[in-house]
Order: structure tokens, then C-alpha cells, then sequence
């Protein structure tokens, strides 16, 4: 053993003692905790506890991020580096996800998925149940990740990091399902609270896109957390929110067609942007290697950075450049910048950042990086409401406040994209500090969702939980089913027999039985049949069939059968389907495993719906 193994070991030998003093006396302080809550305490004032703990959590994560992503881009493209700056966004981006795959690969050591989507599976299939690797691990890869020029947001990370501290603050206090769900709620809505400083919103953003049931009872602790987030984040920051902007001209009636056309602008916007992020990550999922995805995405992406700069990173700063009336300094410093000036290269160019910057987004996620698709589709939307204004005004079409026109158009995107069109309307209302295009703002959100329902019935976030069937949902029936558990409601008391056993042993089994149903299977324990007692009624009396009748002579097929990995909707379609009251269920391959029953189920599905919404 080398020296250097031995120093560890000797080095771990003393410190484990003590890491074992630390959790005794941690696990000791908890039960302290909850004997005290238990003694003094409602169920109802904890969680208002955990709510604020949670909304205060929020701000520190969102300040932190917010905070190492700046400095990150700062000593990249601001400090000694500045002179070769552009020319070194070909390999930033690819260093960044290197780094990011090194975490994950040494540290981490399993892979962190994208937060605003894992925090709905967490929700949908592990019971609220979120790793508590995802309390750090979505800030240090989203921080390298953006800080490194992936053009991501940061919105989805930080909300994954926060829900997870909200689930795991559950777990460790013991609480139902419920509470646990509506902590994941605040974490989340916290999270918004403090990243934009929009606390209303955040409350909106909890119920559109988390998916939580509005009751009296989840209200309160959603209000606490959001206001101790924003308190939080304004505490340490003041009102340096992502991007500003303050109306300075108002709304007019005349304005109300262009807004109607830029809500079904921004629809079809919309659609572009899902289509094109599915689309890109099709073609990546041929490729079987992660080493060769990341190098020919993070490569893409470096050459997209070069040729489009204000690709890099969120894009924040580009959009405050546009709604503060800056728009020809989005040419400076980049191969275009000789033609700064051109309204038309202008026009081109804010419309090769809007169309190119889903493709950059999908590039980041593909070469490992971690983020989200919030901010890129709020760029998306600042893109695409200044060149509709812009291209208006300049043909001489009308005569639109451009500034406006980016603003609601964020909206638009935002409600499209993310079918959540409540939201938009009161983040940018939020956002602009005062309600005066709250009109347009409606007419466009809900243009824009409209226009994309036609087409695409889920988010970018849901679309693949939907197409597993793991989606839960404002549907109370279906997100219900959503949350019960297959493998928790199979029987497995039903004997079984052999296709060549006979009639007379088939008796015997019965005898002992308290089933009308017996599977048939085979020595391999495939399911051949099903044997009825209603069916062989009229013969397991007559003992002159008793040795010359096989149970292969008796048996039925099964009228439909149940995959051990069926969501509990599938299952409950086959019911309906075959009209049975029992169905037999396989695992993988095919294996017997036992029945599933309708009145079980019934049975689960009331005692899920009282334990999820009941107040």
C-alpha cells in the first residue's frame, strides 16, 4: 500500500468517528424538533413554518447562482480575456460542459436532470421524493454551464434546487405526501419570487406550471413563501432584477389589431421553438456516445457564439438593450458590426438571434450542460417583439411603441411555450411595476396559448412526462391515477395450476381456495389461461371427468392482460375495455405475477384522492 493510501486511511479511520458523533447528535436534534412540533404545533402552523424557511432557502439560492454565474462571465468576457473575447466563445462553451461532465461524473456520480421537468416527475412518479444530491448539484452545473456561455437559464436550475430542499426538508420532518408536494410548490414559487422579484407571479407560476390544486390551505403557505423570497433576495440585492423596464408610453385602443396579430406571432413562434427543440434532439438521439454528443454540440454551439454573440448565456443584457432603446449596439463587436447603422442588417440579424437561439439552447442541453428553457424563451419573445414592431414601423405599417411590443411579446412566447398564460401576464405586469398594458398583455398571452393548443397539447416541460403517461395534472381523476402505484395493488392469493394438471387436482385446488379465479401457467410461470369457477361449475362434480379432463380442456385466454409497467390510466382503460373485474398481471417477460382487481383499485383511489385533497 502506498503511502498515499495509507495516509487516507489512517486520515478516514480518525474523522469517521466524529462524522458519526455529528449524525447522532443531528438525528437526536430532529427528534427534539419533532417531539417539540408534535407537542406544541398543528400540522397547519409547521408547514407555514417550513413555508418561510423555504421562501428564505430561495433567496440564498438565488443569490448565489445569480451571483457565481455573473463572476463566472465577468472574468470570461470582461477582465484579461476581453481582447480575444469573441474569438474564445468558439471553445468556452465546450470547456464549460467538459467541466460540468467532469462534476457530475466524479462528484455527483449520478446525473442531474433538468429542474422544472424532474421536479414535476418527483411530484408525478417518487411520491415528492427529490434526491439530495439536487440540493447543490443543478447550482454548480447551471453556474459553469451559463457562466461558460451555454445559452440556458437559470430559472429551471434554481427551481429544481429549491424544490429539492423543499422535498427533503419534508422527508427529514416526517410529513404526508401532501404537505410534502405543497412544500415542493413553495420552493418553487420562491424561487421565481426572488430571481425576478414578482411575487404574485411566483404564486401563479406554482399553480400553471408546478401543478398544485389552489385551496385555501395551500394558499397561505404559497403567499409566506413567495413574500419571505423576495423579502430575501431583496434584502442582499435591493431591485437588481434580471432585466428593467418602465412603460413610458401607454396603451392605445388603435394598438389592439397588431397585438392580436403579434398573439398569433408568438404562437406560431412557439410551435417553432418546440418543433425545433424536438427536432435537434432527434438527430443527437442517434448518436449512442455522450463524448461524441458533447463534442459536436459543444463545437456547434462555439461556432453559433462566434457568428451571434449576444447568444451567449441567458441573454438577459440583450434583452435590456432592446426594451432601453439600444438595439443597434447588438452589432457591436460582432461580424456585423460595420453595417451598424442598417436598419435591415439590424432586422436580420434580431431575427437570426430569435430563430437561432432554441437551436443554441437544445445544443447546450445536448452537450451535457445544465439549465433551463425559461430564459431562452423570454429572449426568444424580446427577439421576436422587436423585430414584429420594428419591421411594422419600418415599412411604414403603423407606428408602434417598439419597447412595448418586445415587452408583450415576452409574454406571448412565454405563455406558449410553457402553457402558462396567467403567469406571463402577471410576471411582465410585475416586472414593468405598474398594469397599464395589462390588456395587451391578456390579449396576446392568450392569443398565443390558443394558437398553440391547436397543435401542441402540452409544454416544453411536460411533453415527455405526457408521452410516458407520468403527467399529473388539474384533472383531479387523472392525477390521481397518476400517483397510484401498480405494483402496490396486485394480489397475489390467487393459486395457481398447471395446463396439464387434471380436472381432479383442479378440484383439490379449488377446495382449498377462496378465489373464483386460477391461473394457468406454465413451468416457466407463463400465463397460458385463466381457469372461471362460474365456468366449470357444472363439471367439477362429476368424477367420471376427473382423470380423463385436463385443466387445458377448462381454461380461458385472459380478456386482457396488464404489463407490471402500465401507468394506473392504462390500467384502468384495459378495464373498461375488456369489462373484467380481475386482470391478470405480467411482468417484462411475460411472467405471471398475479391479479389486479377493480374493486382494489377503487378502494386505492379513494384513499389517494382523500390523502391528496383533502384540506
Amino acid at each position: 500500500m502506498s503511502k498515499a493510501s495509507e495516509f487516507i486511511d489512517e486520515t478516514k479511520h480518525k474523522v469517521d468517528p466524529y462524522l458519526r458523533e455529528a449524525n447522532a447528535r443531528w438525528s437526536q436534534a430532529i427528534i427534539r424538533i419533532n417531539e417539540f412540533r408534535r407537542a406544541y404545533l398543528s400540522e397547519r402552523q409547521f408547514t407555514y413554518i417550513l413555508a418561510v424557511t423555504i421562501g428564505v432557502i430561495s433567496g440564498i439560492v438565488a443569490l448565489i447562482i445569480k451571483n457565481t454565474v455573473h463572476v463566472v462571465e465577468l472574468i470570461l468576457t470582461k477582465s484579461f480575456f476581453q481582447q480575444y473575447e469573441y474569438v474564445l466563445y468558439i471553445f468556452y462553451p465546450l470547456i464549460g460542459v467538459l467541466l460540468v461532465q467532469w462534476f457530475i461524473r466524479r462528484v455527483v456520480k449520478q446525473p442531474i436532470n433538468h429542474g422544472i421537468p424532474n421536479t414535476l416527475h418527483s411530484i408525478s412518479k417518487r411520491n415528492g421524493l427529490m434526491r439530495k444530491h439536487n440540493l447543490y448539484s443543478s447550482i454548480v452545473g447551471a453556474a459553469i454551464t451559463v457562466g461558460f456561455g451555454g445559452s440556458a437559464g437559470l430559472e429551471g436550475p434554481t427551481v429544481g434546487t429549491t424544490s429539492s430542499w423543499g422535498a427533503n426538508l419534508g422527508t427529514l420532518f416526517k410529513v404526508p405526501y401532501k404537505t410534502r408536494t405543497l412544500l415542493i410548490g413553495c420552493a418553487a414559487s420562491g424561487a421565481m419570487a426572488s430571481l425576478f422579484n414578482a411575487p404574485v407571479a411566483a404564486i401563479v407560476f406554482a399553480i400553471e406550471v408546478i401543478m398544485l390544486d389552489l385551496t385555501t390551505a395551500s394558499l397561505i403557505p404559497l403567499l409566506l413563501a413567495s413574500a419571505s423570497a423576495t423579502i430575501t433576495s431583496t434584502f442582499f440585492m435591493g431591485d437588481d432584477i434580471l432585466f428593467h423596464f418602465r412603460i413610458t408610453d401607454d396603451f392605445r385602443f388603435g394598438h389592439i389589431p397588431y397585438y392580436i396579430g403579434l398573439g398569433i406571432f408568438t404562437g406560431m413562434a412557439s410551435i417553432f421553438f418546440y418543433r425545433t427543440y424536438m427536432s435537434v434532439n432527434r438527430v443527437f438521439d442517434r448518436l449512442k456516445k455522450q463524448q461524441m454528443k458533447t463534442l459536436i454540440a459543444g463545437s456547434s454551439l462555439g461556432l453559433l457564439l462566434f457568428a451571434l454573440p449576444p447568444l451567449y448565456g441567458e441573454g438577459y443584457p440583450t434583452i435590456n438593450t432592446i426594451i432601453e432603446g439600444r438595439p443597434f449596439e447588438l452589432l457591436d463587436n460582432t461580424l456585423f458590426e460595420a453595417y451598424s447603422g442598417n436598419i435591415y442588417v439590424l432586422l436580420v440579424f434580431v431575427l437570426a438571434l430569435a430563430l437561432f437561439k432554441v437551436v443554441a439552447t437544445t445544443l447546450t442541453f445536448r452537450a451535457g450542460g445544465v439549465g433551463g428553457t425559461f430564459a431562452p424563451t423570454l429572449f426568444m419573445g424580446a427577439m421576436f417583439g422587436f423585430f414584429y414592431a420594428k419591421s411594422v414601423n419600418t415599412f411604414g405599417l403603423g407606428d408602434l411603441p417598439e419597447s412595448n411590443f418586445t415587452l408583450v411579446a415576452m409574454a406571448g412566447l412565454m405563455a406558449g411555450n410553457l402553457h402558462a398564460p396567467l403567469m406571463a401576464i402577471f410576471l411582465l405586469a410585475e416586472i414593468t411595476g405598474g398594469y397599464e398594458l395589462f390588456v395587451p398583455l391578456m390579449l396576446t398571452a392568450s392569443i398565443s396559448y390558443l394558437t398553440v393548443k391547436q397543435f401542441i397539447p402540452h409544454s416544453i416541460y411536460t411533453a415527455q412526462l405526457a408521452r410516458r403517461g407520468e403527467l399529473i395534472t388539474h384533472d383531479k381523476d387523472q392525477a390521481v391515477l397518476t400517483l397510484m402505484k401498480l405494483h402496490r395493488e396486485i394480489e397475489t392469493d390467487f393459486s395457481t395450476v398447471g395446463p396439464y394438471q387434471k380436472l381432479g387436482d383442479l378440484v383439490k385446488v379449488i377446495a382449498r381456495s377462496n378465489r373464483n379465479l386460477f391461473p394457468v401457467v406454465d413451468e416457466d410461470r407463463n400465463l397460458i389461461g385463466v381457469v372461471n369457477l362460474n365456468e366449470v361449475r357444472h363439471v367439477i362434480f362429476n368424477q367420471d371427468l376427473y382423470d380423463s379432463t385436463f385443466v387445458h380442456d377448462l381454461m380461458t385466454d385472459a380478456p386482457e392482460y396488464v404489463r407490471k409497467e402500465d401507468t394506473m390510466d392504462a390500467v384502468m382503460n384495459k378495464f373498461e375495455s375488456s369489462g373484467a373485474w380481475n386482470l391478470p398481471v405480467l411482468d417484462e417477460q411475460g411472467h405471471y405475477l398475479g391479479f389486479v382487481s377493480k374493486s382494489k383499485l377503487f378502494s386505492a383511489y379513494r384513499g389517494m384522492l382523500k390523502e391528496v385533497y383533502s384540506s
